[in-house]
């Protein structure tokens, strides 16, 4: 009964890279899941293209976006399994191997005795965290979706990893619409907007330089990620 989001009012341009920041339970998740309508939000609330979100079904909804969220889903299968789950093309191995080269995995999964055929175990628990992720990355990139969502996608990587990740995913998706919700605000600098929630409501939106600049919430958040930064990595 408690009132998760309010006031929401935004626009994400089709074609450009959208991030969405914020404190800890502003309604960042909250907003995505209704996007990609895990819930129903009220009739004539969201427009995909200009149409009521709620007068897609599922499937067609689904078929235009990829989601990867903090949590992964793997097959207890192979490597391969997993990259090429549900695509409804045939997948090559160079294919394959190129987007483990964007998401930083491909001399892992080639250092491996089995190479793409690999099992990963039930959930994939013959990888680590920062693994899973990027193959869960990777099978996104695979599907070359209209509209690629990341809910804190590479939060298991160290930072340099995960910069380079996101440079690599942002110029594979060049032309295709991109949402983030950021983990570290490092990775979201070149975003085309940036959308600032605060206890449920958008408090703030522009790029990283207006609202660096504007001495609001996404200041705070940026001098306080910062300033941890530089006590984790003394000079």
């Amino acid at each position: 009964g408690t009132q998760t989001l309010d006031g929401i009012d935004a626009v994400i341009p089709a074609g450009k890279v959208t991030a969405i920041v914020g404190p800890s339970g502003a309604g960042k998740t909250t907003l995505l899941e209704l996007l990609t309508r895990q819930y129903d939000c009220p009739t004539a609330t969201i427009f995909l293209d200009g149409i009521d979100i709620r007068e897609y079904s599922l499937p067609t909804l689904h078929e235009r976006m990829a989601v990867v969220s903090q949590r992964v889903w793997l097959l207890n299968r192979s490597l391969r399994d997993n990259l090429t789950f549900g695509l409804p093309r045939s997948v090559s191995d160079e294919e394959l191997y190129a987007t483990l080269t964007d998401v930083e995995l491909r001399s892992t999964v080639e250092g491996l005795s089995s190479g793409l055929d690999t099992e990963v175990g039930d959930h994939g628990v013959r990888l680590s965290g920062g693994q899973r992720q990027r193959v869960a990355i990777a099978r996104a990139l695979l599907r070359n979706p209209e509209l690629l969502i990341l809910d804190e996608a590479t939060s298991a990587l160290d930072s340099e990893v995960e910069y380079r990740v996101a440079q690599a995913i942002q110029r594979r998706v060049a032309g295709q619409t991109l949402i983030v919700i950021a983990h570290r605000l490092s990775t979201i600098r070149d975003a085309d907007q940036i959308l600032v929630l605060e206890d449920g409501a958008l408090v703030e939106h522009g790029t990283w330089d207006e609202l660096v600049a504007s001495g609001e919430t996404f200041t705070r958040l940026h001098a306080a990620q910062f300033e941890r930064d530089d006590e984790a990595d003394p000079a």
